[in-house]
């Protein structure tokens, strides 16, 4: 990888030491070429430009698809938000009164109240609190019950930066028959993640944050296999299998995820999406990895010599990009509006700081981070 070379291609470079990808990133200039090439095309052609984008979003898809290594790319929709995703899981699946869901108790609100918003069917919530930093696999086990009819979890947990164990929850899943939901939106384009090996049922992920995405743009995969187990939900014109039959009304859905794209879809926000999904498959998934591996590794060592105490498990398997850091008589937000004041951009979440770098960054920037914390 050549990372001066991978730096160019983010303006926010010049600006900012940007240690903040777990919350909204900023975006590559691949992708902000997209936006201008949608918006030129669209004020010249108007309709007349709609075979070019549709084109291209099918590029966007067969990334997203490789991105994950999905069986198919019809096992891929597009979605303005995680959210949505987590929506079309909660309210499609098949529950009856007495069924239960289990989660994290600190997982995002995103992945907590469209499940639990599930009360009024008969579906209880029943949460699984971390040990520390770690989410415990027994804990979720010892949670189940016979009712237990999915398990919905975060690849990353958002505050602590513990990576689940997907392959483990997944069988666990498997053994106990119970529908696998992963919000994927913390390791998605930081970390691999395979579908074919992973027997995940569902993920979703919006692209503002290690995709490089913009905000609006995002991606759920639906198992094949348990598409017509899910009551189908937002449907339109688009869910069928004669899309582009306006005069004709033929119920019959798309046997695949594409039944979610009810509507027109966000064309720009899908192809500045696109533009930087090729950028991540181009680096490889794995040189993204490992760079995101070792800058935290740096930035875990630097801070614990200047009396940070590292929250997050930095275990092989359960690190991830998002590093939790305290400091006796440190206030989180105070800490982060001091670096914001020296240019580095860092976040306050569960009552600590969190630092979440990218591949493009480095260590000078970590040193940065350090400096301005105090």
């Amino acid at each position: 990888m050549d990372l001066t070379a991978l730096r160019l291609h983010f303006p926010v470079t010049r600006r900012w030491a940007f240690l903040d990808h777990a919350a909204v990133c900023p975006i590559p200039d691949v992708a902000v070429a997209a936006f201008e090439d949608y918006a030129r095309r669209s004020a010249e052609n108007g309709i007349a430009g709609w075979p070019h984008w549709s084109d291209q979003v099918a590029e966007v898809r067969r990334s997203a698809a490789r991105l994950i290594n999905a069986p198919a790319v019809e096992d891929i929709a597009f979605i303005p938000n995680t959210t949505t995703g987590i929506g079309l899981i909660a309210e499609g699946f098949p529950w009856q009164p007495g069924d239960n869901v289990v989660l994290a108790a600190e997982e995002y609100p995103s992945n907590q109240y469209p499940w639990l918003n599930l009360a009024s069917r008969g579906v209880e919530v029943r949460t699984v609190p971390s040990r520390g930093h770690r989410l415990e696999i027994a804990d979720i086990r010892a949670a189940m019950t016979d009712r237990t009819r999915v398990l919905a979890i975060s690849f990353v947990e958002f505050a602590s930066g513990f990576r689940n164990d997907l392959d483990a929850l997944g069988e666990l899943c498997r053994e106990r028959d119970v529908f696998f939901f992963v919000d994927a939106i913390q390791g998605l384009g930081a970390f691999p993640l395979d579908v074919r090996q992973t027997p995940i049922d569902a993920l979703a992920a919006d692209g503002h944050k290690w995709m490089f995405g913009p905000e609006g743009a995002g991606i759920v995969y639906v198992r094949c296999e348990q598409i017509e187990r899910l009551r189908p939900l937002m449907v339109g014109a688009h869910s069928t299998v004669n899309p582009h039959e306006y005069s004709v009304i033929d119920f019959r859905l798309q046997p695949h995820a594409g039944r979610y794209e009810g509507g027109s879809p966000n064309l720009p926000g899908i192809l500045a999406l696109g533009a930087s999904l090729e950028l991540i498959l181009d680096v490889g998934i794995a040189t993204i990895r490992d760079r995101i591996l070792a800058l935290t590794d740096y930035l875990c060592e630097r801070a614990t010599s200047k009396g940070w105490k590292v929250f997050s498990s930095r275990l092989p398997g359960e690190a991830s990009g998002i590093v939790s850091l305290t400091r006796e008589g440190e206030n989180p937000v105070a800490v982060m509006k001091r670096c914001r004041a020296a240019g580095v951009i860092v976040n306050a979440r569960g009552g600590r700081v969190r630092v979440s770098p990218h591949v493009y960054n480095t260590e000078a920037e970590i040193d940065a981070f350090l400096e301005s914390a105090g």
